[in-house]
Parts: C-alpha cells; sequence; structure tokens
C-alpha cells in the first residue's frame, strides 16, 4: 500500500528556510507526479506545489519563487525547499499522490 512520510519541519525564523523531505513506499514512484499541499490552523487543504514525472515544478502563487520542489528517484524521495518564509507559510505540509497523504510535519514560521 502507498506509505508517505514526512520530515523536516521545525521552528523556523521569518525570512528563514526549512528542508522538507518526504519518503515514498508502496509505488512506482519514477512514475508519479507528486505535491505539497499545506494545512493552516483553521483553514482548509492548501495546494502548493507539484512535481510531474519528468520533472517540472509547477508552485501556487503564494510561494512562487520561494519554494522549490525536487525529487529523487533512486531514494523514492520528495522534497520541498522553502525559502524566505513568513508567517503565512505556518501550517502542517503534507505530501500527496493520488489523494493520498502522510502524517505531515508542522512548519511553524515565528520570531
Amino acid at each position: 500500500q502507498v506509505q508517505l512520510v514526512e520530515s523536516g519541519g521545525g521552528l523556523v525564523q521569518p525570512g528563514g528556510s526549512l528542508t522538507l523531505s518526504c519518503v515514498a513506499s508502496g509505488f512506482d514512484f519514477s512514475a508519479w507526479g507528486l505535491s505539497w499541499v499545506r494545512q493552516a490552523p483553521g483553514k482548509a487543504l492548501e495546494w502548493v506545489s507539484t512535481i510531474t514525472r519528468a520533472g517540472h515544478e509547477v508552485h501556487a502563487d503564494l510561494v512562487k519563487g520561494r519554494f522549490t520542489i525536487s525529487r529523487d528517484n533512486a531514494k523514492n524521495t520528495l522534497y520541498l525547499q522553502m525559502n524566505n518564509l513568513n508567517s503565512e507559510d505556518t501550517a502542517v505540509y503534507f505530501c500527496e499522490k493520488d489523494e493520498v497523504r502522510g502524517q505531515g510535519t508542522q512548519v511553524t514560521v515565528s520570531s
């Protein structure tokens, strides 16, 4: 079965950076487009970024120019490099494959 395990979250100051990782198993990782989504307290789930199986990136306007999504097919791992973070980026971040998500990793941006 599909398993997605996120890590790398934490507390960071405004303007700081974090890199999230998602280790996947249970499917042919290289054959699928994958996404990062997030959920802020009291808000709905929000799409952040997607990478196609060919490696093309698409980002939500709110994170464009600040976030980079990448993948290492040899390691079955998806990444999200987040730069210039602000308080609006505070959320639980999930990697997603075909509407299946992991348990998430908390990102808190605060001084």
